[in-house]
C-alpha cells in the first residue's frame, strides 16, 4: 500500500531509507529544492522563506491580501540567488490550493520537496458564547482546514515523485529523498492560554498537531509530516491584543519575553531539511517555556 502498512495492520519493514554520509551539515542544505509556503507574506512564513532560500531552496510565497509579498519575494531572489515567486490565493479554497500548488511547482523547476502550511488567523471576539458563528467558521477553515487541504495538493505530488522517480517534465529527480510537509500548529493547542479566551483556535490548533500525525502515518513511504507549534511571537497577527495583555503574557512566560519570527527558522528549517529524516509525527514547541510551568 502506498501508506506502508500491511493488510493486518502491522508496518512493511524498510519503509524508508537513510541518507547517505554520516556529515551533519549537508544535511541541511535545501540547494535544488522547491517549497511552497503559505501565509507567507510576513511573520513566521516571511521569515521561514528566507530561512529556506538561504539555505538554498527556490520558494514559492503564498499570501491572501498582503501585496507587498510580491516586493519580499524580489528581496528574496536578490539576497540569496535562488528563484522565488509569490502568488496570491485564498487557501480556504480546496480548488484553489491544488491549482497553485500544480502552478508553483510548474514554475519552480517542476518538483516539490518541501510545503509549510502557515496560513492562519487569531480568533478575536473573546469567550465562544459571545463569539460570532461566521468568526467561528472561519478561523477553522483558515487555521485547520486550509492545513489539511494543502496538505492532500503536496502529497499527491509527492506520492508521484516516489512512484515515478521524476518531475512534472519527466527528468530523474536529483537529490530527492522525501517530500517534507510541515505545518505551523500553536502553543495553544497544548494549553489553554488565559488572559484571552480562544476556544475556536486552540481547538484548530490541536487539530493541525494531530493531522500532522496523522499524515506522518499515511505518507510514510512518501514525505514526512511534522509540526511547530510557536509561543507567543511578535508579529503584526497579534496587533490587536491590548499592551496589558502582552504584559501579562511575558509574566507566564520563564524566558520573560515574546519570541521574534526569526527565532523559529532553526525548528522549521530542520524539519523540511533531510537533518530530519527519522522524524515524523513529531510538534517542536518553541514557546520561551511558557507551557512549562
Amino acid at each position: 500500500m502506498d501508506g506502508g502498512l500491511n493488510k493486518d495492520g502491522t508496518f512493511a519493514q524498510d519503509n524508508t531509507v537513510a541518507p547517505k554520509g554520516d556529515r551533519i551539515l549537508p544535511l541541511f542544505s535545501l540547494k535544488g529544492k522547491t517549497a511552497i509556503i503559505s501565509g507567507a507574506g510576513a511573520g513566521i512564513g516571511l521569515a521561514v522563506a528566507q530561512a529556506l532560500a538561504e539555505a538554498g531552496a527556490n520558494v514559492a510565497i503564498w499570501y491572501y491580501s498582503n501585496k507587498n509579498a510580491l516586493d519580499r519575494a524580489a528581496e528574496i531572489e536578490k539576497d540569496y540567488g535562488v528563484t522565488c515567486k509569490a502568488y496570491q490565493i485564498d487557501a480556504t479554497d480546496v480548488e484553489q490550493v491544488k491549482k497553485v500548488t500544480h502552478q508553483s511547482v510548474k514554475d519552480l523547476n517542476g518538483r516539490l520537496d518541501i510545503f509549510i502550511a502557515n496560513a492562519g488567523i487569531p480568533w478575536t471576539q473573546g469567550p465562544a458564547l459571545d463569539g460570532q458563528i461566521s468568526h467561528y467558521h472561519k478561523v477553522v477553515a483558515t487555521d485547520l482546514d486550509s492545513v489539511f487541504y494543502c496538505g492532500v495538493a503536496a502529497a499527491e505530488h509527492w506520492r508521484r515523485q516516489w512512484k515515478e522517480g521524476t518531475d512534472l517534465n519527466g527528468k530523474k529527480l536529483e537529490n530527492y529523498t522525501y517530500g517534507s510537509f510541515v505545518a505551523t500548529a500553536s502553543m495553544s493547542g497544548h494549553i489553554t492560554n488565559i488572559p484571552q479566551l480562544q476556544a475556536a483556535y486552540n481547538a484548530a490548533k490541536a487539530g493541525v498537531s494531530h493531522l500532522c500525525k496523522s499524515f506522518a502515518v499515511e505518507w510514510v513511504k512518501f514525505a514526512r509530516s511534522n509540526a511547530v507549534s510557536p509561543g507567543y511571537i511578535a508579529t503584526e497577527i497579534s496587533d490587536f491584543v491590548p499592551p496589558e495583555t502582552k504584559r501579562i503574557w511575558r509574566s507566564k512566560i520563564p524566558m520573560g519575553r515574546e519570541g521574534e519570527a526569526s527565532e523559529l527558522k532553526g525548528a522549521f528549517l530542520y524539519l523540511a531539511s533531510d537533518a530530519a529524516s527519522y522524524t515524523t509525527g513529531c510538534d517542536i514547541i518553541v514557546d520561551g517555556g511558557y507551557t512549562l510551568p
